[in-house]
């Protein structure tokens, strides 16, 4: 009875072999569903602390008045300290309509001329002449924007200079009569504004807008060629249409690229030379927030500029979402769906 009984008690329970590789196998499948999120985890990490966590904290500057005379004395974490004054003041400032036009100016007229029009352009020519010659081309395009911000904007500084230091004022101007060789960043400051950030975008736009014209399968350009089209229609008819998808990031990134960038307006003009005359929405949130241009650092004031232009560059990216046709563009291919 004794023997039997032990019997039927090992007939119940599952050998040990198998219980262990029951266990190797929820192991192995817990390893694998926890590798992702290991190799995840040193980017979730930085970008939490570089990015969401900051973002969290200038949302939350914005409606606070933290500067330079209150700071360790504001509690500004607090809700109690919190309000829309910093809005308010935004919206009534008597500046504010030159400021924003200034801004869409800068934008839509390095966008259209240099970041998309001129990068669109020398991608074209640079894929339709010989191989090594376009590549060098488009390597001394790249030039500006691999150059040193600092040292790229001095050297249009001293480009502009007053005559006889002048570059342009001293070999061209003063020659040809135009002009009394005065100093260029005060009579035309807009112009080196666009040429100074246009040729940085431009470098941009001509690798990306080269890159997915050359992976153009060579079977539609030549199918054209053979149906007697030019070359302008060739490009029009069937390289254009085909690279939408780089139409859309160049000129979305480009855009909000510009809504923050003012590095080189500050090296250039610092908004000047005359009162607001080339200060763009990025500047003033710097001017406020982190130098003493106005008296003293206004972190909260400054924090409040920049998340007007974080809603008005997310608007821009919905506009631009909407224009392309997004959704036609992420659609199956319908030979994939016969």
């Amino acid at each position: 009875m004794k023997r039997r009984t032990k019997k039927i008690g090992e007939r119940g329970k599952p050998p040990l072999p198998v219980l262990l590789g029951t266990r190797n196998i929820g192991f192995s499948r817990m390893r694998g569903q926890l590798a992702p999120y290991a190799f995840l985890s040193p980017t979730l990490i930085l970008v939490t602390l570089f990015f969401f966590i900051p973002l969290v904290m200038v949302f939350i500057l914005s409606f606070t008045k933290l500067d330079m005379t209150n700071f360790g004395i504001l509690e500004w974490w607090k809700p109690v300290n919190w309000s829309l004054d910093n809005y308010v003041k935004i919206f009534t400032n008597r500046f504010l309509s030159r400021i924003l036009g200034n801004t869409i100016m800068y934008v839509a007229v390095t966008l259209a001329l240099f970041n998309v029009g001129m990068a669109l352009v020398i991608a074209l020519i640079t894929t339709h002449i010989k191989r090594r010659t376009g590549f060098a081309f488009r390597t001394l395009w790249f030039l500006p924007r691999i150059t040193p911000v600092v040292v790229y904007t001095m050297m249009w500084r001293a480009l502009a200079g007053p005559a006889p230091m002048g570059v342009i004022n001293k070999y061209f101007l003063v020659p040809l009569g135009i002009g009394g060789g005065e100093y260029l960043l005060h009579t035309h400051p807009w112009v080196f504004v666009f040429l100074v950030n246009g040729f940085i975008g431009a470098s941009f736009g001509m690798i990306l807008f080269a890159s997915a014209i050359e992976s153009i399968p060579k079977d539609y350009t030549i199918a054209s060629r053979v149906d007697g089209a030019s070359t302008w229609q060739t490009i029009r008819y069937v390289e254009l249409p085909m690279i939408k998808w780089p139409l859309l990031f160049v000129t979305t990134y480009q855009t909000l690229s510009l809504l923050t960038s003012f590095e080189q307006i500050m090296l250039l003009t610092d908004g000047g030379p005359g009162l607001y005359q080339t200060e763009v929405w990025s500047l003033t949130a710097y001017h406020r927030a982190l130098t003493s241009y106005f008296g003293n650092t206004q972190w909260g004031y400054g924090a409040a500029w920049a998340v007007v232009l974080v809603i008005i560059g997310i608007v821009m990216a919905v506009i631009y979402l909407r224009v392309f046709k997004f959704r036609e563009l992420v659609e199956e291919p319908k030979i994939d769906q016969l």
